[in-house]
Parts: structure tokens; C-alpha cells; sequence
């Protein structure tokens, strides 16, 4: 089994944490570096790139993993199966194989919180405060895996708590197939942000990339403002930066840009501070 006994010496360490026969999918794990000698357990941001489920990988992970370090918050990017790697994702592929590629990685997410559970004694790292972040694919991801039923859509057998919950989740362009996935029972804080003309993920509701409904990839998606209107209907903590003319490429803002706010987030909940925020945002220049 991999140790973890030299990592708090180094920034970043790269573990294997799925390994079959067809398949290696790794994580890169960010610590802060004082946390060998604390007695402190740290919160744990799970990241998942995006891409389009067809490109990219955990490196994107690399900025926001560093700048958590030093907010002494553990990260872990994780790279996931590319499982629309030559195929269509567009308007003329099949809505099943779009449907498949989110669920394979809710399943990868659910693999990767499972390995990292076994070793929070070691990465010193809080069971009850672990969040799940994404981007674009990976927000979709995200939001599927803290809202998805496990029983009934695991692929591979996961070890996860039988009462096991995400602390919250952070999300840019993300989306939700169906907003009925989330209930008062498992509603979670989650911190959403998306650009208001985004043409590939809807900011509210519609199809995915504006697929036409007579095409064989026409995929209806819920986005971060239906998402957030629906917590406060059913009641919940939600905060939503609506990113005034955004458009898709903005999805990745706050990983990379202006991350104070995600550790903000990250506080707030640990503060079990109960909010609903709108805020409208300019673009931030890159």
C-alpha cells in the first residue's frame, strides 16, 4: 500500500487510486506543508477538470490546489476516464452516451472520496469536511455525484459510510440532469457560478450546446440559476455569482482567479453559517 510518511515534506504527490487491468486513474494531492507537525485535520477539496469528458487532466487542479495549501486545506485532482474521447459530445452525438460519460465519473468521484477516506488519518484530513469542486464537465460531475443515488448507479463496488455526505460543493458551468435529484434529505451548501450567455451549458435551463430537440445528442440541462432558484424553494444554503456576459470560457473563474472566495465558501460552512447569495460579477480579465 502507498505511504503517505514523506508527503507533508513536498507540495504535491502523485498516487494511483484507481488500478485494474483496463485502467489507471491517478490523483495529485496538495497538503499544507505544516500539517505533519499540527494536531489540526484539515478540510479536503476533491477537484474534477473539465473538458468536455473528452480532454484535459488533473494538472488543471494545479493553482487551486497550491493556493488551498496555503489556506491549509488538502486537495486532491483527480484525473477520470475520457470516455468521449473520439466520439461526439455535440448536437449529432447520442444523448445515452453523454448521459454514460457523467455517470462513469460520479462513480471515479465516489471511488477516489472512498481511497481518500482510508487515508484521512494519515493526509490528516477531516471525514466530515470533505467538498467536491469542478469545472464545465467536471461541475457536472460533481453536482451528479453529491446528488446521484449510489446503490442504484454504482459500476464498481464503492466502500463508502452508509451516511456518508459531501460538506458542500463548488461548481463552475455546471448542470444537473434533474433538479428532483436533490431533496431536502440530501441537500448540501453549494457555492455556483456561471457565465449568464453561456451557449454550451445552460446558466439556466435547456439543452446542452443548444442542441435542437429532433437531434440525436439533444440533452436537457438545469444550470447553476435553476439550481440555486430550486434551493431556495425547498430551502437550503446556495451561493450563486452570476458572471455578467460570461460565456463558457468563464467557468473556470474562481479556480483559478480571485480563489479567495472558494475558501470563503469553504469557511462559511464550516462556520455553519446558512445563506442564499446572489451576486452578479464582472468578467475577470485573464
Amino acid at each position: 500500500m502507498f505511504s503517505f510518511s514523506n508527503l507533508f515534506s513536498q507540495s504535491k504527490e502523485t498516487v494511483t487510486y484507481i488500478d485494474t487491468p483496463l485502467e489507471k486513474l491517478k490523483m495529485d494531492i496538495y497538503l499544507p506543508k505544516k500539517a505533519k507537525e499540527d494536531k489540526f485535520l484539515s478540510p479536503l477539496v476533491i477537484y474534477v477538470h473539465g473538458g468536455g469528458f473528452s480532454d484535459r487532466d488533473r494538472k488543471d487542479g494545479s493553482s487551486l490546489g497550491k493556493f488551498l495549501a496555503e489556506q491549509n486545506v488538502v486537495t486532491a485532482s483527480i484525473d477520470y476516464t475520457l470516455y468521449m474521447q473520439d466520439k461526439d459530445y455535440g448536437c449529432n452525438g447520442i444523448t445515452s452516451e453523454k448521459v454514460k460519460a457523467i455517470q462513469i465519473v460520479s462513480n471515479q468521484i465516489w471511488q477516489a472520496t472512498s481511497f481518500l477516506l482510508k487515508q484521512s488519518d494519515s493526509l490528516k484530513i477531516n471525514k466530515r469536511q470533505i467538498f467536491l469542486a469542478g469545472t464545465s464537465a467536471g461541475g457536472e460531475s460533481v453536482l451528479h455525484a453529491a446528488y446521484f443515488n449510489k446503490n442504484q448507479l454504482k459500476t464498481e463496488p464503492i466502500d463508502l459510510p452508509i451516511d456518508f455526505k459531501y460538506a458542500g460543493l463548488i461548481s463552475g458551468a455546471g448542470a444537473l440532469m434533474d433538479l428532483n435529484l436533490i431533496t431536502k434529505e440530501n441537500r448540501i451548501p453549494m457555492f455556483l457560478f456561471h457565465g449568464d450567455k453561456d451557449a454550451t451549458v445552460p446558466y439556466a435551463t435547456g439543452s446542452h450546446r443548444n442542441c435542437p430537440p429532433n437531434s440525436t445528442g439533444w440533452l436537457m440541462l438545469f444550470g447553476s440559476q435553476s439550481i440555486a432558484k430550486y434551493i431556495e424553494r425547498i430551502g437550503g444554503t446556495c451561493q450563486l455569482f452570476t458572471i455578467k456576459d460570461g460565456t463558457h470560457t468563464q467557468g473556470d473563474t474562481y479556480f483559478y482567479y480571485q480563489q479567495f472566495y472558494i475558501k470563503r465558501f469553504i469557511d462559511d460552512v464550516l462556520f455553519g453559517d446558512q445563506f442564499l447569495r446572489y451576486e452578479t460579477k464582472s468578467i475577470v480579465k485573464k
